[in-house]
């Protein structure tokens, strides 16, 4: 064989068989793992992916109960109203007289008080509201949750006779309890634990959302987040990049709708000496935090390229 100018025989050449057999070895490892790692990722999106069905599948079969629910107690409301005006014309005699109606015993109307709470404790539960009957009355637990993910639960207990009314409760004291039962308790006990549900998870959501935004971009947050017991007040600062350079925007979220978890208000701005482009920015990130949950917002512009 020709060997070149100024190269001793052997060199230059291929590799000895053994090591060609070993770097043919170290290249099929590689694939194999970079398959694995494929198959695995693969594999998590397809269960993330199951799971969210089976989610929206239990979500539909819940909604489909309740309207199935609703249907027969309305149904079981128009036979009533049907008895009760039966009841009233037969009281009317010969002779047009109203007769004296008759009053119901307290034991059926005690009865009457327990079926109507039970009918009310099946619909709750399709909606996050669970309870039993107790000696004294009916003790509630109202479960929050946000995105999916459950969160805290709260409990109520009330007293059913002579009247109804709390009797104890593990209500947040920064949630305005006294004025809803005030509003609603004695009239509608489903207005009462329905509007008491929305004020509870729209708590734990405003909580929530600030609880990722602390937990995911530390290194964004400049200092503290400071919020307030009902976290319907937030206020805090936050680095962005321009044109090459990082500049410090604060931000204020107020909370004006207590039953809502978006703010009603945010107002996002810049130092005196930051560029014009800057307060466009500020700009966006105000109308951006109105729309979108905080640390879903703040993920947003936190991956987009740099201005």
């Amino acid at each position: 064989r020709v060997v070149p100018a100024g190269m001793e025989p052997g060199q230059g050449a291929l590799a000895p068989a053994g090591e060609q057999q070993g770097m043919m070895e170290d290249g099929k490892v590689h694939s194999a793992s970079g398959l694995f790692a494929y198959l695995e990722m693969l594999e998590a999106q397809a269960h993330e992916a199951a799971v969210k069905q089976e989610e929206i599948e239990q979500q539909e079969e819940k909604l489909a109960m309740l309207k199935k629910k609703v249907q027969e107690l309305r149904l079981q409301r128009d036979e009533l109203r049907a008895k009760v005006d039966l009841q009233g014309k037969g009281q009317l005699g010969k002779e047009g007289v109203m007769s004296e109606p008759a009053q119901p015993s307290s034991q059926a109307v005690l009865e009457w008080k327990i079926k109507s709470v039970k009918a009310m404790l099946q619909i709750f539960y399709l909606t996050g509201i669970s309870g039993k009957l107790t000696k004294r009355g009916v003790c509630f637990c109202i479960s929050t949750a946000y995105e999916g993910t459950y969160l805290d639960s709260y409990y109520l207990d009330l007293l059913i006779k002579p009247e109804v009314q709390i009797y104890r409760h593990s209500i947040p004291v920064f949630i305005p309890l006294e004025q809803i039962a005030k509003k609603y308790l004695q009239t509608d006990i489903r207005r009462f634990l329905s509007v008491l549900s929305d004020h509870l998870n729209a708590y734990v959501g405003r909580r929530f959302q600030a609880d990722r935004l602390q937990e995911q971009f530390p290194e964004q947050i400049e200092g503290p987040l400071q919020r307030n017991s009902l976290c319907n007040l937030l206020v805090f600062k936050y680095y962005v990049s321009s044109k090459s350079k990082t500049f410090s925007l604060t931000a204020r979220l107020l909370y004006g709708d207590l039953c809502h978890s978006l703010p009603t208000e945010a107002i996002v701005s810049c130092t005196p000496d930051a560029p014009a482009s800057l307060a466009e920015t500020a700009a966006a990130h105000s109308d951006l935090f109105r729309r979108m949950a905080l640390h879903k917002a703040f993920r947003s512009f936190s991956t987009a390229p740099e201005s």
